[in-house]
């Protein structure tokens, strides 16, 4: 299997490729794992969190980044939002955006 990682939209790729150097330097050592192991790469890199949804789980110097993302047919990983953990949990809205995102990927994939 080759998969390979596409963004949502190229404001969702700019970012991700804005996260804090050290969080993005995290980030980009993830996906190189996920390329290599598929969607399901498990933790403590990646988790489900239900739905088909999945987050990627970056650490830096800075603090805990996320990055969530569904898969589409074909083993492609579809990156549909991020952002910089402040709280414990990931925040309600962000969740929302990502469901949302994830929808509109699987209706008109």
């Amino acid at each position: 299997m080759t998969w390979r990682v596409v963004y949502y939209s190229e404001k969702v790729r700019t970012t991700v490729l804005g996260l804090p150097s050290g969080i993005l330097a995290d980030y980009l050592r993830i996906v190189d794992l996920l390329l290599e192991h598929g969607a399901e790469l498990g933790m403590p890199h990646s988790r489900a969190l239900g739905q088909g949804l999945f987050e990627l789980r970056p650490r830096g110097r800075e603090g805990i980044g996320r990055v969530l993302y569904c898969t589409a047919v074909g083993e492609t990983i579809i990156v549909l939002h991020s952002f910089v953990k402040k709280t414990q949990g990931a925040p309600q809205q962000d969740l929302q955006i990502a469901r949302k995102r994830m929808k509109e990927v699987r209706q008109h994939g």
